[in-house]
């Protein structure tokens, strides 16, 4: 058995983590109550199934499966584009009505976020089994969609907790019960625990959360680097990762894609295409401050299928008009004309603070400082008017061609308000309702 470090009673810490149920298409149903209980999915513009309904799921349908082959296991089907707008009102409003509870509260995505009610208890006269289950009513009352709460005294035994009971359950941890919680738990299920670690764990024998939690301390320490040790550390419940509360200032990587249709062999198209998502990437790495080191780039075909090349750049630089013939050098490495491409990409990485990029396109200090200054101006506008509002003219294809959207647009792209102009909307989803004359 785990030692066990707290009593029932006892809550070092009390964490609450909240999972939205199947959440795209869970706000399409709280919008259209008639889709209640259909089976539908989202993702009508990717080609594949980006997020299912519950009732779909039971049919079989599982995310990233192409629609074609959804269609054969559900030929009634409903098919929705999706609609990254709406989904993030309904975040925002999730986790405001958690912030109604505990000022920590940290976002993880747009349907998931952890809060740390740790000493509300006193404050809002509930337990903190009580205080999550009320969080839990306010949101699916509020928001008309379903979520899955878990409870524990770390952040990772309360994200196990969370998948313990979905949809809509409610699942709380505390220290003596940990060891039943973890017993028959798959190590690849612990959040934070990927491939090569599962593989690792299973020439060790591991194969359950509760083998790897029992590991002596000097074991563990000596064969895992620092995030494997401080999992461990979580799983016997000893709180490592804070609820950060702060918004998120560094990344690792920046990766963007663009999936579109028809699927095309046009050069010069696909080539605007990889440069609109250089310019995406770098908008946001200017935002943190952050220039790439290295990019690759890849392109996907008609099958899925993946062809990726890369390169080292000469210095760090969140500009890709200084780099936009590396780009070109990337892309055809990648590219066959006798192929069909659905989607494009770039990822960004060994990203280095940008504090003094030097700007090398132009011998003249000058002209390297007006690149400097264009970019600056680029940035202002696309915080006022929207991204890509001033673009690379390699990318203007896409105005010209459009972006290639699978599927039709959704009722709010459709719908201009006063004051609203196609790239800029208010935060307000539409809800359309049949009246009587």
């Amino acid at each position: 058995m785990i030692q066990q470090l707290f009593s029932l009673h006892s809550w070092p810490r009390a964490i609450v983590h909240i999972d939205g149920d199947a959440f795209f298409t869970s706000c399409k149903e709280a919008i259209h109550p008639e889709l209640k209980g259909k089976p539908l999915i989202t993702g009508g513009e990717r080609g594949i199934v980006a997020c299912a309904s519950y009732a779909a799921k039971k049919m079989g349908i599982k995310r990233a499966v192409p629609l074609h082959e959804a269609r054969k296991i559900c030929p009634g089907l409903i098919i929705l584009p999706s609609d990254y707008e709406t989904y993030s009102l309904f975040s925002r409003r999730m986790f405001s009505i958690m912030r109604r509870f505990t000022p920590d509260v940290e976002e993880c995505s747009v349907d998931e976020a952890f809060a740390d009610i740790t000493g509300m208890r006193r404050a809002l006269h509930s337990s903190y089994e009580e205080i999550a289950l009320t969080m839990k009513k306010e949101i699916e009352r509020d928001l008309d969609i379903t979520v899955s709460v878990g409870v524990s005294i770390t952040k990772v035994l309360a994200k196990v907790a969370s998948k313990h009971q979905k949809p809509a359950g409610m699942t709380v941890i505390n220290g003596r019960e940990i060891p039943a919680y973890l017993h028959d738990l798959p190590v690849e299920k612990i959040w934070g625990i990927g491939p090569a670690t599962t593989n690792y764990l299973a020439k060790m024998g591991i194969r359950t959360a509760l083998a790897f939690a029992q590991l002596p301390e000097e074991t563990v320490r000596k064969k895992f680097t620092k995030p494997g040790v401080e999992i461990w550390q979580e799983l016997r419940g000893e709180s490592v990762y804070a609820v950060t509360t702060e918004e998120k200032s560094s990344y690792a990587s920046i990766s963007k894609t663009k999936t579109f249709a028809p699927a095309t062999s046009d050069a010069e198209y696909l080539f605007a295409q990889l440069m609109r998502n250089m310019e995406s990437a770098c908008i946001k790495a200017r935002r943190y401050a952050l220039a790439p080191q290295k990019i690759v780039v890849f392109l996907k075909k008609n099958d899925f299928d993946m062809i990726d090349s890369e390169a080292v750049l000469s210095h760090p630089c969140a500009c890709p008009l200084e780099f936009a013939g590396v780009i070109r050098e990337l892309f055809s490495d990648c590219y066959n004309p006798q192929e069909l491409y659905r989607a494009t990409g770039v990822i960004l990485l060994d990203l280095a603070p940008d504090n003094n990029t030097q700007y090398t396109l132009f011998d003249n200090p000058v002209q390297a400082e007006k690149i400097k200054d264009v970019y600056a101006v680029a940035d202002e506008l696309g915080e006022k008017f929207g991204k890509h509002t001033l673009h690379l003219g390699s990318s203007h294809l896409i105005e010209k061609l459009g972006k290639g959207r699978r599927g039709s647009p959704t009722v709010r792209e459709q719908t201009i308000l006063k004051g609203e102009t196609k790239r800029r909307h208010l935060g307000l989803p539409l809800i359309h309702v049949k009246t009587k004359n």
